[in-house]
């Protein structure tokens, strides 16, 4: 039996991608997955082409696993995603032990593509001539091939991909070009994707598409004022099951009335949003193709946080993009001084090829130093809020969604409030995990925050602020 082995980089898209290629070889019969790179049959990396250190990434990864067909011929080494659709041909050209080449349309043929490959070897007796395959072509219908699920045991979450593609073509991403126009899937099969999830164990879902709250607006009609993506949410809210809702990423267009409203009248959504600014400075969005001012994103802000009180608002900020002047970085500064944000992905500025921030004159390119500079004097003001908002959940009693052993200790469980808040806390993992439970906040490192379980008639334990205090 031949062993895959999968790494992935990039964002939640891609990790969803990567779960349906894993679940189709294991539908195909012949294969397993394995998490040990040395010992796989079938090595594949899903790349990321948004910044420039995740490219170089994945090259540096792939140049270094090459060492294992020395001792194992056979192996089959792949690209797929974002990366593998600019590049094409270019990756097989430089690379001599690449063999595939899968674009972001072609995850449901990698298989067969590993299979072809595969098999042109044994019949050739593993000659010196080189087989390859490229196949970075539109397909369509992709959008809905992305459907299976991989779960794990006792899997509390769960990516669902509602669309693919995105039509903004801001002038710093490449994603409109990688991932192609837009193209939702049918509600229906969403929702029915979601209750057999539900039916698996699975209490919450994140709906995944690049600007996600333009689901459907090209092929479904809007229903008593109400978009195809709030028509969307309501559907997934009636499924048995879910008691959780999450969505990414949103985008201000589009943003309307209908969607906050829904925050109202639908109790499942988790009072969460990350909702990407990129710049407080109306010059620079204009120059990004963003196509709205500051004040129409604090304005979608305030009206969130009014129709959720407890609603946190996370957010992508871009610092470092050309023609960026100090006065425009300090109006960036100013909008997240005013919003609160309860955390922030600050990136620094970086070429994109292809792009048509790529080609703004050198003049406006910033040095890196002040990239740099920018950037981690943005992340110091982020991390500052972040740590006071956190330390207003010290001694109160919040609910989780238990998803299973905390990553940085085996000995502990973790689950994520509806805010996103990650919580720390000992427990049972067979009999806890997958619930929703009440614990005690009694500490805060800063973005995380432990506690114990609650039980019912408790009144809280007294917190353990030295922690806390340390990091006044």
């Amino acid at each position: 039996m031949n062993k895959v082995f999968i790494k992935t980089y990039g964002c939640q898209m891609n990790e969803r991608d990567s779960e349906q290629v894993s679940q189709m070889f294991l539908d195909q019969g012949g294969y397993a997955m394995t998490s040990k790179e040395e010992e796989a049959d079938v090595i594949l990396i899903n790349t990321c082409s948004v910044r420039d250190q995740a490219e170089q990434k994945a090259l540096g990864k792939m140049g270094l696993m090459g060492r294992y067909r020395k001792r194992k011929p056979h192996v089959v080494y792949g690209f797929l995603g974002c990366m593998a659709q600019s590049r094409g041909d270019e990756l097989i050209d430089n690379i001599a032990h690449l063999d595939l080449v899968a674009g972001t349309q072609k995850y449901h043929k990698v298989v067969d593509h590993v299979d072809e490959i595969l098999n042109h070897r044994l019949q050739r007796q593993m000659d010196d001539v080189r087989f390859s395959i490229v196949d970075v072509a539109e397909e369509e219908g992709s959008q809905n091939t992305i459907r299976n699920h991989k779960l794990k045991e006792q899997q509390a979450t769960a990516f669902v991909s509602i669309m693919q593609g995105c039509n903004m073509k801001c002038t710093f991403c490449i994603v409109p070009y990688t991932r192609g126009r837009e193209r939702g899937r049918p509600i229906a099969e969403i929702t029915d994707e979601v209750r057999q999830l539900a039916d698996r164990g699975v209490r919450e879902v994140t709906l995944l598409g690049q600007i996600v709250n333009l689901y459907g607006r090209k092929e479904f009609p809007k229903v008593d004022g109400k978009s195809p993506f709030v028509q969307l949410l309501e559907a997934v809210h009636k499924v048995d099951g879910i008691e959780r809702i999450r969505f990414t990423s949103p985008h201000p267009i589009g943003y309307r009335d209908d969607l906050i409203d829904a925050f109202r009248y639908l109790p499942k959504l988790a009072s969460h949003v990350h909702f990407p600014m990129q710049s407080g400075s109306d010059r620079i969005l204009r120059a990004m193709h963003r196509p709205y001012k500051a004040e129409k994103f604090i304005s979608i802000c305030e009206k969130m946080k009014e129709a959720r009180p407890d609603i946190a608002i996370s957010t992508d900020i871009i610092v470092g993009f050309p023609g960026e002047t100090e006065a425009d970085y300090e109006a960036t500064k100013e909008v997240v001084r005013q919003l609160q944000f309860d955390n922030a992905f600050v990136f620094r500025y970086s070429k994109r090829r292809d792009t048509p921030a790529a080609e703004m004159p050198d003049e406006l390119q910033l040095p890196e130093h002040v990239k740099e500079e920018r950037n981690q004097d943005l992340l110091e003001l982020v991390n500052q809020i972040a740590l006071e908002k956190n330390r207003r959940y010290v001694g109160q009693r919040v609910q989780i969604l238990c998803e299973g052993v905390s990553k940085t200790n085996p000995n502990t469980l973790m689950g994520r409030t509806s805010q996103n808040k990650i919580v720390i806390f000992e427990g049972n993992r067979q009999r806890h995990t997958g619930e929703m439970l009440d614990v005690y906040v009694n500490e805060t490192t800063g973005f995380t925050l432990y506690g114990e379980l609650a039980m019912a008639g408790d009144t809280p334990p007294v917190p353990n602020l030295l922690k806390d205090v340390a990091l006044r």
